[in-house]
C-alpha cells in the first residue's frame, strides 16, 4: 500500500467511525482527542454502533459520550443493551422449572442409593442406631416414589411450567401475526415465528437517544418525544446549523433484508445535497435518504437499524412514506458488518478527499497471539462479527483507498473486550477485568499516537500556514499542541 499524502487541513475531511457493541467506547475516546487537538471534519459517517457516535458528533454533542456522566461512563451505562427478549426469558425459565422439577425426584433416589451402603455399615457396627437410620431411609424412598410426590406434585409443577412456557410463545406468536397481517409462505414453524432472535435491541435505542435527549433538553424538564418527532428535531438541528462550528454532515449505513441493498441516510450540505439527490432521482432512490428532506422522520430507524446486528436481535422494521420511492411499504433493516467499503464509497461521493477511520478491531493477529473462544454464544457471536468487521475493512482500504487523497487508520493494537461484552470482560494477556470505560481511554490515547502526532504532527508547518474555514478552531492552537519545536 503506498503512503498516504500529508494530512491538509484545507481538504475536505471525513470521520468514518466502524464497528459494533461496545465499539463505541473506543470511538468515544478517539473523537474526543481530535475535537480537543482542534482537526478538522467536515463529514462524518458511521455503521453498527459508529452510527451512533456519528450522530452526536455532527451536532457538538461528543461530550456526552466520554463525559463521566456520559453514556458510555455514565450510570447506568450501557450494561444490558441487548437483554434477553421477555419470550425467551419466560420460555427457558419455564422449561428450565420444569427440567429441575422432573430431575430433583430422581437426583434424591439417586443419593438414597449412594447413601444406603453407608447406613447398611452402620447398621453392621451399631444395630440399635444403624436400624432407625435404615427404617428412615426406607421412609424417604418411600414418600419420594409414591403417588405424592412423583403421582401428583412432580407431574402438576412440570406440567405448570410447560404451559406457562406454550402460553408465552403463543402469545407472541399472536402479536407477531397480528404485526405482519395476512401470513405468507415460507415463514417457518410456529416455534421459530413465536420465539424470533433471542436478543432484543430496543435497549441499545432507548440507552442511545436518551443520552442525546439530555443533550437536546439541557436544564429543561421536558418529556421525551416520540421518536419520528426526536428524528425530526435532530434533523432541523443539524440541517440548520451545518457551517457553525461543532455541526457537521453526517451520514449513516444500514442494510435493507427486504430488497438486499444497503441504505444510506445522509444529510448532507450543498453542492453534495445535489448530487445525493441526483443519484436518488437516477435509479438509487431505493437506497439513497435525504435527511435534510423527506426523510427527517428517519434518524431514529436510521440508529435503530444500525444498531441491530444480524441473527442477534430481530431487523427493524421501517414504513416508508407512501410518496416514497418504496410507496409505503414496511421493510426490515438491521446492520451489515462487511459494510465498510460501501461507507468509505458514499463519503467519496459525498465529497470526502482525505478519510480517518476508526475501528476497534485490530489487524490479523500475529504468531503467538491468539487467545481462547469464549465460552457463553453471546461472546462468540461478538467475536465472529469481529472478524468480518476487520477483514472488510482491510477489503475496503484495498478497494477505495486510491480513490482519497489519503486514508488514515486509528486501529487497536489489542481488544480484550468483546464487540457484545457491555460488562467487561478478563483480558487473557494481563489476567486482569477491563472494563468497557478503559476503552475510551485507549481510543484516546491512539487518536495521539496514531494520528495525532506523526501525521498531524508531521504536517505542522501546512497547517500552520493554512487558511482554515468552517469549524475548525484557528491554526495556533494547532501548532501549540501538536508541533514539535525543530531540534
Amino acid at each position: 500500500m503506498s503512503t498516504p499524502a500529508p494530512y491538509s487541513p484545507r481538504e475536505r475531511t471525513a470521520l468514518v467511525f466502524l464497528g459494533t457493541g461496545t465499539a463505541g467506547a473506543y470511538h468515544a475516546g478517539v473523537l474526543q482527542a481530535l475535537l480537543e487537538a482542534g482537526v478538522r471534519v467536515d463529514l462524518v459517517a458511521g455503521r453498527g454502533m459508529g452510527a451512533v457516535t456519528a450522530m452526536y458528533a455532527a451536532v457538538d454533542a461528543g461530550a456526552r459520550l466520554w463525559d463521566p456522566a456520559g453514556i458510555w461512563r455514565g450510570r447506568p451505562g450501557p450494561r444490558g443493551l441487548y437483554g434477553w427478549r421477555p419470550v425467551w426469558r419466560i420460555v427457558g425459565g419455564s422449561v428450565l422449572l420444569a427440567a429441575v422439577v422432573l430431575a430433583l425426584p430422581l437426583l434424591a433416589l439417586a443419593s438414597l442409593a449412594v447413601a444406603y451402603p453407608v447406613l447398611l455399615t452402620v447398621a453392621l457396627l451399631w444395630p440399635s442406631g444403624g436400624a432407625a437410620a435404615i427404617e428412615r431411609w426406607r421412609d424417604a424412598a418411600a414418600w419420594i416414589s409414591g403417588p405424592v410426590v412423583l403421582g401428583s406434585i412432580v407431574p402438576r409443577l412440570a406440567t405448570s411450567a410447560l404451559l406457562v412456557a406454550a402460553l408465552a410463545a403463543l402469545v407472541t406468536y399472536a402479536a407477531a401475526r397480528w404485526r405482519e397481517g395476512a401470513p405468507r409462505e415460507g415463514h417457518g414453524a410456529f416455534w421459530w415465528r413465536a420465539l424470533g432472535s433471542p436478543f432484543d435491541a430496543h435497549g441499545a435505542l432507548r440507552w442511545a437517544f436518551d443520552g442525546f435527549w439530555q443533550f437536546m433538553r439541557g436544564a429543561a424538564r421536558i418529556a421525551q418525544p416520540l421518536p419520528a418527532e426526536l428524528s425530526r428535531r435532530y434533523s432541523e438541528l443539524a440541517a440548520d446549523s451545518l457551517g457553525q462550528p461543532g455541526y457537521r454532515e453526517v451520514i449513516f449505513l444500514a442494510h435493507d433484508l427486504e430488497s438486499r441493498r444497503d441504505v444510506v441516510f445522509a444529510l448532507l450540505g450543498d453542492p453534495w445535497r445535489k448530487r445525493f439527490l441526483t443519484r436518488a432521482a437516477a435509479g438509487e432512490g431505493g437506497e439513497l435518504i435525504d435527511l435534510a428532506g423527506a426523510g427527517r422522520v428517519h434518524v431514529a430507524d436510521a440508529i435503530a437499524a444500525a444498531l441491530t446486528p444480524p441473527l442477534l436481535c430481530d431487523p427493524h422494521l421501517v414504513t416508508f412514506a407512501a410518496e416514497s420511492y418504496w410507496r409505503g411499504e414496511t421493510h426490515r433493516l438491521g446492520d451489515r458488518p462487511s459494510a465498510a467499503t460501501r461507507v468509505l464509497r458514499e463519503v467519496r461521493d459525498a465529497g470526502a478527499t482525505q478519510v480517518v477511520v476508526v475501528s476497534a478491531t485490530p489487524a490479523a493477529r500475529l504468531p503467538h497471539t491468539l487467545t481462547r473462544p469464549g465460552a457463553a454464544p453471546r461472546d462468540r457471536l461478538g467475536e465472529a462479527i469481529a472478524a468480518v468487521e476487520a477483514a472488510a475493512l482491510d477489503d475496503a482500504v484495498a478497494a477505495v483507498g486510491r480513490d482519497f487523497r489519503a486514508i488514515y487508520q486509528i486501529r487497536l493494537d489489542h481488544n480484550p473486550v468483546g464487540a457484545l461484552a457491555f460488562a467487561g470482560a478478563a483480558d487473557q494477556r494481563s489476567e486482569r477485568q477491563v472494563a468497557v470505560g478503559e476503552l475510551v481511554d485507549r481510543g484516546y490515547e491512539d487518536a495521539y499516537r496514531q494520528f495525532l502526532e506523526p501525521v498531524i504532527g508531521a504536517s505542522g508547518e501546512q497547517i500552520h500556514g493554512a487558511t482554515v474555514v468552517g469549524p475548525t478552531p484557528a491554526p495556533e492552537d494547532l501548532s501549540l499542541k501538536l508541533v514539535k519545536e525543530p531540534e
